[in-house]
């Protein structure tokens, strides 16, 4: 069983100033997206499933068909594209849009837009976001140990100073689990950086306190690998979020909200699996050198070949 890698790139048109000012910042122009697929591929991923804009959904095929026409799985076959579009208009025919939204939906909203286009365990990630080869092995492998399994899912957990940045302070969803290693819920705190005595700390957005967090607490960077019963699951949820929040200009659906709802109601557990692997990405604009000279190290040292892609 090859697992399917679902990437959401809808956000990544206005983030990057359009497609074209995609940023290249391996040694020969890679992008984070380029590394991401690589690892997948060799930890035994044989689909690629993205999610993207309208606007840009054909320049983003032609730059897929152009860069990966030459990629294969472990097997042997060619890696597979699929493209679906998330747009603010694909909600259930019963609600009515508020005219003046122009918030998308949010990452839970993004997945479902999957939900016709994929049949086998999947790992979810962002298209800006850089997790490690440990971390696509760890997802693969799960996927690959339930294929059969339904109502329970997984989220990759990163350690809290593996993905801070050097330039300011990173909002993170910090983990909470069980003695089973089941997920009991995720607490997003704000500004989280190390102060000048060493000490991670953070805004806690329950409590609005400012408080001391371990290096080793495990976080999420939007990792996680579902089975495909979760998609009936979290369109339900979502009909009774648009039921409170459709006339909202801003309010979003998002994942961590779908599986709280799902672990509250008993319907799935979702376990934490820890990765050793450190994340990087371009929070701030004075992180790009530092992410940079990581991809041209990578190089130097053999991790990646270079070019990625012949």
């Amino acid at each position: 069983m090859k697992p399917t890698l679902l990437v959401l790139a809808a956000g990544m048109g206005s983030r990057y100033g359009g497609l074209k000012q995609m940023d290249g910042l391996g040694p020969s122009g890679e992008t984070i997206i380029d590394y991401s697929i690589f690892d997948a591929v060799q930890a035994g991923f044989g689909k690629v499933v993205y999610i993207v804009r309208e606007y840009f959904l054909e320049q983003f095929k032609e730059t897929v068909a152009r860069k990966y026409s030459n990629v294969k799985c472990l097997d042997g076959s060619p890696l597979e594209f699929v493209f679906v579009t998330q747009e603010l208009t694909k909600i259930p025919a019963r609600f009515t849009l508020n005219p003046e939204r122009q918030k998308p939906w949010g990452t839970a909203h993004a997945v479902l837009m999957a939900a016709d286009v994929i049949k086998e365990p999947f790992v979810v990630i962002n298209g800006d976001d850089y997790y490690g080869k440990e971390s696509f092995r760890i997802a693969g492998d799960w996927c690959r140990a339930h294929a059969e399994s339904t109502g329970v899912y997984a989220i990759v957990g990163f350690e809290l100073d593996h993905t801070l940045s050097e330039s300011g302070g990173v909002s993170r969803g910090i983990c909470h689990y069980d003695a089973e290693q089941h997920l009991t819920d995720v607490v997003e705190h704000l500004n989280i950086q190390q102060d000048p005595d060493g000490v991670v700390r953070g805004d806690n957005s329950l409590t609005g306190e400012h408080v001391e967090l371990r290096g080793k607490d495990l976080c999420s960077m939007n990792m996680w690998c579902f089975t495909p019963d979760y998609f009936a699951l979290s369109a339900d949820i979502f009909e009774g979020f648009l039921e409170k929040n459709i006339m909202e200009l801003k309010k979003e659906f998002y994942i961590p909200y779908a599986i709280d709802c799902m672990i509250q109601a008993g319907s799935a557990k979702c376990d934490v699996l820890s990765t050793p692997s450190r994340w990087f990405g371009v929070t701030y604009k004075e992180d790009r050198p530092a992410v940079v000279e990581k991809f041209a190290e990578f190089a130097r040292e053999g991790v990646y070949p270079t070019p990625l892609y012949q």
